[in-house]
């Protein structure tokens, strides 16, 4: 396992100073997300000349673009602004092959219209299902076309909020280019943290197989409920965490993300000192 980290957690002017940045935290790779070079995270159209550049700069700084954000809200209530999200997937995975990945990661969406991160109590109704169902089966016919893997990730603020919906997902899909981005920190409800083995062992009893991103994040529980915090820094049991990833053979990057820039040091010293241990 190597660990790698999200390119924007580093702002810079331009890609060249942000790949500098990953290497001068002593990282080589990351999930690279296009606001690093100024578009939007899911571009309309992306210029071969901007490709041209990332890929460059990523090799002359050693660094390896595992995996890109390609996240839209795939259960947005409105039709309209799934097909346009689904255009940007198309356009993002284009150019995969040429930035020298074949990883996008995904958001199984909320019903939420303004927030695609943000609960909405309509997730669980049978429409949300459906029309995440027709956004991911159009997702996977761009990813066939285009020969790369679909991430997405348990979330509990989305309509895949546990490991059992996103194992019904890979299930009613039936495709070997949907996988699974395991981030344990998104499985938690209040109150649950006390049960965190047992929910780490359902996760990958469910999920392990499929797993080809692990995320590094960690958390915290207040009267404000479950926050995310920098890996480290929280309650996660990381220990366990590795072991289950050595478990099922896991040998994809670990990347880090919901920190700032001055706690990455930090973070990559405890994640490496979990990694060194198992």
């Amino acid at each position: 396992m190597e660990i790698g980290i999200f390119a924007k957690t580093f702002a810079r002017p331009n890609v060249e100073a942000v790949f500098e940045a990953v290497k001068d935290h002593g990282l080589n790779c990351v999930q690279f997300n296009f606001a690093c070079a100024g578009l939007p995270s899911m571009p309309e159209q992306i210029d071969p000349a901007i490709v041209k550049r990332i890929a460059s700069a990523a090799e002359k700084k050693g660094v390896t673009i595992s995996v890109v954000s390609g996240t839209f809200n795939m259960a947005h209530p409105n039709a309209a602004v799934r097909d346009d999200g689904l255009r940007r997937l198309r356009a993002l995975a284009s150019v995969c092959s040429d930035l020298g990945t074949a990883i996008i990661t995904l958001c199984t969406g909320t019903r939420d219209p303004e927030d695609m991160w943000r609960y909405h109590p309509d997730n669980s109704e049978r429409e949300a299902w459906d029309d995440l169902v027709v956004s991911m089966s159009e997702a996977l016919r761009i990813a066939d076309e285009h020969a790369v893997t679909l991430g997405i990730e348990p979330e509990v603020n989305n309509v895949v909020d546990s490991a059992r919906k996103a194992r019904r997902l890979l299930d009613d899909m039936q495709s070997m280019r949907l996988k699974i981005v395991m981030d344990p920190a998104n499985l938690f409800h209040p109150g649950e943290l006390t049960h965190m083995r047992e929910a780490f062992d359902a996760a990958f009893g469910l999920l392990g197989n499929d797993i080809v991103i692990a995320h590094a994040k960690d958390l915290v529980e207040n009267r404000n409920g479950i926050q995310h915090v920098a890996a480290g820094q929280g309650r996660l049991d990381y220990a366990y965490y590795m072991q289950l990833l050595r478990e099922m053979r896991f040998r994809g990057p670990v990347i880090l993300h919901g920190l700032s820039e001055s706690e990455v040091a930090g973070s990559v010293a405890f994640l490496r000192g979990k990694l060194d241990r198992n």
